[in-house]
């Protein structure tokens, strides 16, 4: 009974697994409110990122602003300058607002991947991002 209860629920993870990589897009879960205020597309964007997906694990991280030397990031929302996956979720967010973004491959670094950063062709990738800031 266990090992068929065990094999069931590998087989819906499995199957699970295979159904987020071939959605396209990103998945928010918010952690922390914002006040409301959301960006206007084109406006500088300020926010504290962690990336994580190091060589295929979602548990490993690849980057963060909060690091010791690192600094917020700014980009410009909605303008195309950072991958699918932020521009998308962060013109969603509030000044002050926290959330996990699980981006697919597509709305990442896609095939090619970004290497220097240990992050492989058609990876999943999670970004825990805090928007700081618009201007």
């Amino acid at each position: 009974m266990i090992a068929t209860t065990l094999s069931s629920a590998l087989r819906r993870q499995r199957l699970a697994s295979s159904l987020i990589r071939r959605d396209m897009g990103f998945a928010k879960t918010p952690i922390k409110a914002g006040n409301g205020v959301r960006p206007q597309r084109g406006q500088n964007v300020t926010v504290h990122c962690t990336g994580y997906g190091k060589n295929g694990d979602l548990n490993v991280k690849f980057w963060s602003t909060r690091d010791p030397g690192q600094e917020p990031f700014t980009f410009a929302v909605g303008m195309g300058q950072v991958i699918k996956g932020w521009d998308e979720s962060v013109i969603e967010m509030s000044i002050g607002e926290r959330a996990r973004i699980h981006c697919t491959p597509d709305y990442a670094y896609g095939t090619g991947g970004f290497p220097a950063w240990g992050i492989q062709p058609n990876s999943e990738l999670i970004f825990d991002i805090e928007v700081l800031s618009y201007s």
